[in-house]
């Protein structure tokens, strides 16, 4: 199981490190050929999402102790080696996490918290620059209480950018893996 955990985080570090960089902002077209670049532009991405989910053997209120910490996700996914506040205040609207993955080159993530609500255990971000391949990014994160445990739900919707869906989403699923792997080993931990 533990090398489940490695290899997740293995690969959403393996694809930051080969340069999954957004791909260039396309340069505008003279006005008088508007029309004819219009005609000939491919249709716009499609929108994408993913979802996981995982089960864990701890109260809800255990998890999101765990979890809610905006400025926190290092604590519990093993990808992210360092996350600092940059921009506004820890765990309010609007403040912006710097978050630095592990690796031999790391690189930065850089996200905005859009809606937090800690009675219902949810927030909402966004990815604001970064090297994944994706654009229109936005992710919730819902701890709900199942049981005695509790359900962990990592969801997003974007855009593929740089790279075709199937790899945007596949490097989004891996995020969630790694992450939500290690965060129900470390929440059951006796």
């Amino acid at each position: 199981m533990k090398s489940i955990y490695a290899a997740a985080a293995v690969t959403l570090v393996s694809v930051l490190a080969a340069g999954c960089k957004p791909a260039p902002a396309p340069e505008a077209a003279p006005a008088e050929a508007a029309p004819a670049a219009e005609a000939a532009a491919p249709a716009a991405a499609a929108e994408l999402s993913v979802s996981k989910s995982v089960s864990i053997a701890a109260s809800a209120d255990t998890v999101w102790a765990k979890t809610k910490d905006f400025n926190g996700l290092n604590t519990w996914h093993p990808a992210i080696a360092k996350s600092e506040i940059v921009e506004g205040t820890n765990n309010t609207v609007g403040a912006v996490r710097l978050l630095t993955l592990a690796g031999e080159t790391p690189s930065t993530i850089k996200e905005k918290l859009t809606a937090l609500d800690d009675a219902g255990k949810t927030f909402t971000y966004e990815i604001v620059e970064g090297p994944l391949p994706v654009a229109g990014y936005v992710s919730t994160f819902t701890v709900a209480a199942a049981g005695e445990g509790s359900t962990v739900t990592w969801s997003s919707k974007f855009k593929a950018n740089g790279a075709d869906d199937a790899t945007a989403t596949t490097t989004i699923e891996g995020v969630y893996t790694a992450g939500l792997d290690n965060l129900k080993k470390l929440a059951e931990a006796k």
